[in-house]
């Protein structure tokens, strides 16, 4: 057989179909594996294991791409806006003026949450994680909109889209002001979409407030650049979910509890911990790049540095090393945990030890900064991943059920006692 992959097993020859993408990644098609042969493989993580073919976003980590439908991130990140970007990925190419114009409008008109959703808000404590309120609001929106679930309304697709892109970030910046003692802030719908998320964050109504425009540029770049990253675990989650048919708002919600745990949408806020770790110790900068050196010793990693998909540098960290200085310049932030940080940057740039080891500063490195520096806490940077993710798990999302995917049914190997009897428990 033509472009097909021989596989001997017990003496039996069985061939596979093997496949090539548009940027040559290439596979084995094994989807027939065990009806032919009786074996599954076993793939730990699924690192080796293709689930979908997807035209929504390429990632090369060797040579250091990353691409929306085609599409540089460099080219994304100068020259487009997050809404475009996010039209980009949920649609499949960039709109056009007037698209732009009705998608923004449209998402405008639905920022507004309603009302009884801030009664499900307020009956959390006030030290709830902002991420739990996250996604149990999305999950709720389930309940608000339930036509979401029923397969005959397709049609409305475009709007629970809408909605999700519109309420996301009114619903992420309440936790923050609950935490502050802060009264909520509603959407002011002249400002664009990152303006009016700051408004939202930061307005205090004893006082006029003034978006600034660096740090509003700096905030659109670094969803951009959060907006997809391919198969992820949280993409993943959003895709699999929906392949049992569940509606966007359960699936989205499901992606937000998968994006909150630390291995994966928390990395940021581990670089600022760690940052404020050193500085209790004393601020030692050299000490610390030391133990880094001796890990096997000493325990320690940095946080922020290298890359599980990266392996020569991670794109995204090059722009985002400039938004983090101009952000810095503008602002004039005094605080020696960002001088800390500072200094690991540069010895990690110039270190012979990282260096060598392709150990650069990472996207989370530099979005912590940014972010610890607009005053954003640390228990809400993971809020911020998920809200310039949210575009790519909608264009997953919509790609899996566009492409009638079944549902997602992985294998195991079982490794536990083979048939028992059974005793009855006055003899056990």
């Amino acid at each position: 057989m033509a472009n097909a992959a021989e596989l001997t097993v017990d003496g039996k020859s069985f061939s596979f179909p093997t496949l090539e993408g548009s940027e040559h990644e290439k596979a084995f098609d094994i989807s027939n594996l065990r009806d032919q042969t009786g074996y599954v493989t076993l793939d730990r993580g699924y690192k080796n294991t293709g689930a979908t073919q997807s035209a929504i976003t390429f990632l090369d980590g060797e040579e250091g791409i990353l691409r929306y439908r085609g599409y540089s991130i460099e080219d994304l990140a100068a020259k487009a806006s997050f809404l475009e970007v996010a039209y980009l990925l949920i649609y499949g190419e960039l709109p056009t003026k007037s698209q732009f114009d009705q998608f923004e409008n449209a998402i405008r008109h639905h920022t507004i949450v309603n009302e009884d959703m801030r009664k499900i808000f307020e009956g959390f404590p006030v030290n709830a994680h902002p991420m739990g309120v996250l996604s149990s609001l999305v999950s709720a929106m389930s309940a608000f909109y339930p036509d979401s679930y029923d397969e005959r309304a397709e049609d409305k697709t475009d709007l629970h889209i809408i909605r999700l892109l519109a309420k996301l970030p009114t619903i992420a910046t309440w936790s923050f002001k609950k935490s502050q003692g802060h009264p909520v802030n509603y959407p002011k719908n002249t400002l664009n979409y990152t303006a009016n998320f700051l408004h939202m964050m930061f307005a205090l109504p004893v006082a006029e407030y003034q978006v600034d425009p660096v740090v509003a540029e700096a905030l659109n770049v670094l969803l951009i650049l959060h907006a997809d990253h391919e198969q992820n675990c949280s993409t993943s989650t959003v895709r699999l979910v929906g392949s049992s048919r569940a509606n966007i708002y359960s699936s989205i919600s499901a992606g937000i509890n998968a994006l909150w745990g630390p291995l994966h949408g928390g990395a940021n806020q581990e670089v600022i911990e760690m940052l404020e770790d050193i500085k209790a110790d004393g601020g030692d900068v050299s000490k610390y790049i030391d133990m880094a050196k001796n890990a096997k010793q000493t325990g320690f990693r940095l946080f922020g540095f290298g890359h599980r998909v990266y392996k020569n540098f991670d794109p995204r960290a090059k722009i985002i090393k400039k938004a983090a200085d101009d952000v810095l310049a503008k602002l004039g932030v005094n605080d020696p945990v960002l001088d800390i940080a500072k200094g690991l940057e540069e010895a990690a740039l110039n270190d012979e030890y990282f260096v060598q080891r392709k150990l650069y500063p990472n996207v989370d490195f530099y979005s912590g900064i940014i972010y610890r520096a607009l005053g954003i806490p640390t228990n809400m940077f993971t809020v911020m991943f998920a809200i310039g993710r949210l575009p790519g798990w909608i264009a997953q999302w919509k790609e899996m059920r566009e492409q009638k995917e079944p549902i997602g049914r992985p294998r195991q190997i079982y490794t536990g006692p083979t048939l028992r009897e059974f005793v009855s428990i006055e003899q056990r």
